[in-house]
């Protein structure tokens, strides 16, 4: 509830000079809250968006090792069935499975000439 304001005095009354006084100073007290508040809330927000900021980078940090990791995994995946296809693919070719006819030509040569002896 609200107190009706006394009644404003003559001109030049010194408690006219003090009520004004006071009001301002009133005032300036509020002002003066009012910027600590604001300041603090300004304070609070920079804490705030630091700390998002830095748990987004943590994040991003984790992802990224998890993806170079499971990147490395496919990587030596790969290369150990390229490696086992090439083992196989060298076991073949030694045996002379897998040439061309034209390839294995000498040895075929040599089997059907095998039973000629010379004279």
């Amino acid at each position: 509830m609200s107190v009706a304001a006394p009644p404003a005095p003559p001109l030049g009354s010194i408690d006219a000079l003090k009520r004004v006084k006071a009001t301002e100073s009133d005032w300036e007290l509020r002002l003066r809250a009012a910027r600590g508040t604001a300041t603090e809330a300004v304070q609070r927000a920079r804490d705030e968006s630091e700390a998002a900021v830095k748990a987004a980078q943590a994040a991003a940090d984790a992802e990224r090792a998890e993806a170079v990791r499971a990147a490395r995994a496919e990587a030596d995946r790969l290369a150990a069935e390229i490696l086992a296809e090439g083992k196989r693919a060298a076991e073949v070719a030694s045996r002379g499975e897998g040439k061309r006819a034209a390839d294995q030509q000498d040895a075929i040569l040599a089997a059907v000439l095998a039973g000629f002896v010379p004279d």
